[in-house]
């Protein structure tokens, strides 16, 4: 059966980076909804802040349920995970499951802040860090995957929001408040997975899965493998 799918993508990428999901969804008959997050892709000019982000996500999955005539899946990667937890965990959203990409650890200050801090050198370079972004991206992620992840654009300026925002964040506790089914999918050697347990046991109904081969960019270093795990999902939420 054909279902509607939300996708929002992680922080300083864009709705390309889902490029390889949207045709294989498409493919099949799936109507598929990318988003782009406040800062990022064609909204780069705009500040990011939490509840624009959220408001984002629920804009799209209103708009996809209305158009198919039934709930939507919701899909998110890194940042997008956690904001679509973070929408899914506030009330009645009109959804029949979520899928959580690398976001297996809590975003505690003390994490986040060596993160704000080297991002703030970071963006002192004479180019702001756009070459230095532009080399770890096709240095971890094989093409077509890295020229997905860039077709949007680097926002070099979203970082410092990003973070501070992410503070705001309580995934744990939005994952518990979610009744529908949740796949926490990690790539194998993702380093943001520390957590994934704890994510799992507050998920009144949640599954783990880990994908071979792949790193915390995990719908791009393998997506095949990722699409397969996000088709099988649209179809035991049929």
């Amino acid at each position: 059966m054909a279902a509607s799918v939300v996708l929002v993508h992680g922080l300083r990428t864009s709705r390309t980076m889902w490029r390889h999901q949207v045709e294989r969804l498409e493919s099949v008959g799936h109507a598929v909804y990318p988003v782009d997050l406040p800062g990022h892709g064609g909204r780069m000019g705009e500040r990011f802040t939490l509840d624009a982000a959220v408001d984002t996500i629920g804009s799209a999955v209103t708009r996809a349920a209305e158009e198919s005539g039934a709930p939507a899946f919701l899909a998110g990667f890194s940042l997008g995970a956690y904001l679509a937890l973070e929408y899914a965990g506030r009330g009645d959203a009109p959804i029949r499951g979520v899928l959580a990409a690398s976001c297996g650890t809590v975003p505690y200050r003390w994490i986040l802040a060596p993160y704000r801090a080297g991002a703030n050198v970071i963006a002192r370079l004479p180019d702001r860090g756009r070459s230095m972004n532009e080399f770890f991206v096709r240095r971890f992620v094989p093409a077509p995957g890295a020229d997905d992840v860039l077709a949007g654009g680097a926002p070099l300026d979203v970082m410092d929001d990003v973070l501070r925002e992410l503070r705001r964040l309580t995934p744990l506790e939005s994952v518990r408040r979610i009744d529908v089914p949740i796949w926490f999918v990690n790539g194998r050697f993702d380093h943001f997975r520390l957590q994934e347990r704890a994510f799992l046991r507050a998920a009144p109904n949640g599954r783990l899965v880990h994908v071979p081969n792949a790193n915390h960019m995990v719908s791009v270093t393998n997506p095949d493998a990722f699409t397969g795990i996000l088709l099988d999902a649209l179809t035991e939420t049929a």
